[in-house]
């Protein structure tokens, strides 16, 4: 297994196994995870990386008969044997699943609502707060005449790039994306992959893909999973031009997945 070494780590996994039951999901993962950068996961379906995203804002606990062992460190901390409180660490690890969610609300409310959660009540504080989440995600110019209609009433492209400002509203240190643009025409996933090359100046994002080639061209460090392992991490263009292990030649080459 190839590994890169990072110094300026904001996760860092090691040890990390993970049961569905019996079911052996995560196997002795080690994965460092540089600040302001974009890593990517690349994988056959059912490969763990899907999995391994949702550890790192402990969202796998909602899941029933999960057991995990090993270390995630976030900034320092072991968040799975350390009291963490939920609600704070996922302020500062957002996440954005395939599909845009909106919450049945007005585009302002989907927005102000981690905020509000967080306390921030007054209305000025608030305003500012939706107008640099959306201008975030180049949405702003869209809908800044209609932020009291429906969320629901959105593209599924401004969708999701309204929940991805709904997840930087709580300003937090790292962006999951779990394959964020799957469910997108190409257009939009061209304006999400120009956003995330944007915002890796500010954050640190983690994302999940089944396109090689969005990975290729958004990442600056991808891992290789297959069958609950991490195969290979490294530099995104090593890793497309020169993989250290045959499994992850192959996989990228089309000879499998």
């Amino acid at each position: 297994m190839s590994i890169l070494t990072v110094s300026n780590q904001v996760f860092e996994a090691k040890d990390l196994n993970l049961w569905y039951g019996d079911n052996h999901a995560l196997k002795n993962i080690d994965f460092p995870i540089s600040k302001k950068e974009v890593t990517a996961m690349i994988g056959p379906s059912g490969c763990g990386k899907s999995t391994f995203i949702k550890t790192l804002n402990l969202m796998i606990k909602n899941i029933p008969n999960v057991k995990m062992a090993g270390e995630i460190n976030f900034n320092g901390k072991n968040i799975l044997s350390e009291k963490i409180d939920l609600v704070e660490l996922r302020k500062h690890v957002g996440m954005v699943f395939q599909k845009g969610n909106p919450f049945p609300q007005s585009i302002f409310d989907n927005i102000a609502y981690g905020p509000r959660i967080h306390g921030i009540t007054r209305k000025k504080a608030l305003e500012e707060i939706v107008v640099k989440s959306l201008m975030d995600v180049a949405l702003w110019d869209e809908v800044k005449d209609r932020l009291n209609a429906p969320a629901l009433g959105l593209s599924g492209g401004q969708q999701q790039r309204l929940c991805i400002a709904r997840a930087l509203a709580t300003k937090p240190d790292v962006l999951l994306m779990d394959e964020p643009t799957s469910a997108l025409d190409p257009i939009s996933t061209l304006k999400i992959e120009e956003m995330i090359l944007e915002l890796k100046e500010k954050y640190t994002i983690v994302i999940v893909t089944h396109n090689m080639q969005q990975a290729a061209r958004v990442s600056d460090k991808t891992a290789f999973f297959l069958m609950g392992e991490l195969i290979e991490l490294d530099s995104t263009a090593k890793i497309f031009s020169q993989p250290s292990d045959k499994r992850t030649e192959d996989y990228i080459s089309g000879r499998f997945g």
